[in-house]
């Protein structure tokens, strides 16, 4: 599979946006910045329109979903939109019984637990996916020179979902799971993978410029449990995408014990969240590997003096790295002031 001629990295839209440049390893002249989570929960605009609308219902609801990835574009002049949608998308066209419930998270009506419970589950038909190829392609249309990026959640973070059956501090049962049934367990993530690399490729195909890989429960792993149970699958879904030349961006929370593996899988750029600097993540990484993040979230609540000289820091680090592409070290919080996001981003284009 390769990308149609008229796709905004081949088109001449995108291809020489300072995040792609930075993706692909080229330090751009200002150097780009977005916010994981920036389409949503703390804006105004965003709580309004999801005013009398579920989550997933927005999520797939084109129209809806397409204006809550622009929001953040138009409030911030953040250099790419992040296509709004959650990571149980997929599992949820695929016929899995799954809410959003407001204050918890994910929530599977049938947590599964078993091969039985396994085998139950259907291969996701890619017609399923038509409102996020329409959303995508809405979106697009209005992004002009400015990238969309498209996202995934990594099998193990999903599959933790499924099996504890909504959001877990440790995610025992999963991991249980992983070590008393390792078929069951690798059956589970292969259907995972194969949902999610679909999801990837029907966002990509319909416009998406780069994409990312969120694996937002990995730092429950240890580094050998990671490699033996978990890489091959998120190499899985990475494989979806042969052919389609695009970066990809894989970032996991508490992933500094396995960056390197998770660079392994066939990623072209490493998310870093807050807790090890970028530099020490470049001499972990072996250098060469472009970077993204890592602002403490925690700080976005700070006095702007201290938040300033945090941006200003995780910049200077992140000048070891051959690119960096300036991020939180995870998501935008619900509490936080959408101007403070709109200085950091006039600060890191000022200091670019």
């Amino acid at each position: 599979m390769t990308l149609n001629i008229d796709h905004p990295l081949l088109d001449g839209r995108t291809a020489n946006s300072p995040i792609i440049r930075a993706y692909r390893g080229d330090r751009p002249e200002t150097t780009p910045v977005w916010f994981m989570r920036q389409a949503g929960r703390s804006l105004p605009e965003y709580r309004k329109l999801r005013e009398g609308n579920e989550m997933l219902e927005a999520c797939l609801t084109p129209d809806l979903a397409s204006e809550i990835t622009m929001q953040p574009v138009r409030r911030h002049n953040v250099d790419a939109a992040i296509f709004f949608s959650d990571i149980v998308i997929p599992a949820k066209l695929a016929g899995v019984e799954v809410e959003i419930v407001p204050g918890r998270g994910p929530v599977f009506a049938n947590p599964i637990r078993t091969a039985a419970d396994v085998a139950k589950l259907h291969p996701i038909d890619p017609a399923a996916f038509a409102p996020i190829r329409e959303a995508v392609a809405q979106t697009v249309a209005q992004l002009g020179t400015t990238p969309l990026i498209g996202f995934a959640g990594a099998p193990f973070t999903l599959a933790s979902y499924m099996v504890e059956g909504g959001p877990s501090k440790d995610q025992q049962r999963a991991r249980t799971l992983m070590y008393s049934d390792p078929q069951t367990w690798a059956n589970l993530l292969n259907w995972c993978a194969d949902v999610a690399g679909e999801f990837l490729i029907a966002q990509v195909e319909a416009g998406a410029s780069a994409v990312q890989l969120f694996d937002s429960w990995v730092g429950s792993l240890s580094e050998q449990q990671y490699v033996r149970r978990v890489a091959p699958h998120s190499k899985r879904v990475l494989s979806h995408l042969r052919g389609y030349d695009v970066p990809k961006v894989h970032f996991g929370v508490g992933s500094g014990e396995v960056l390197q593996a998770m660079h392994s899988i066939g990623a072209d750029v490493m998310g870093v969240d807050w807790r090890i600097p970028l530099d020490e993540a470049d001499r972990r990484l072996g250098g060469g590997v472009p970077l993204q993040g890592n602002i403490d979230p925690a700080l976005l609540g700070a006095p702007w003096h201290v938040l300033e000289a945090h941006v200003r820091d995780v910049m200077n680090r992140g000048r070891v790295a051959p690119a960096h592409v300036v991020n939180l070290g995870h998501g935008v919080g619900p509490e936080t002031d959408p101007d403070v996001l709109t200085k950091i981003v006039e600060l890191v284009h000022q200091e670019g």
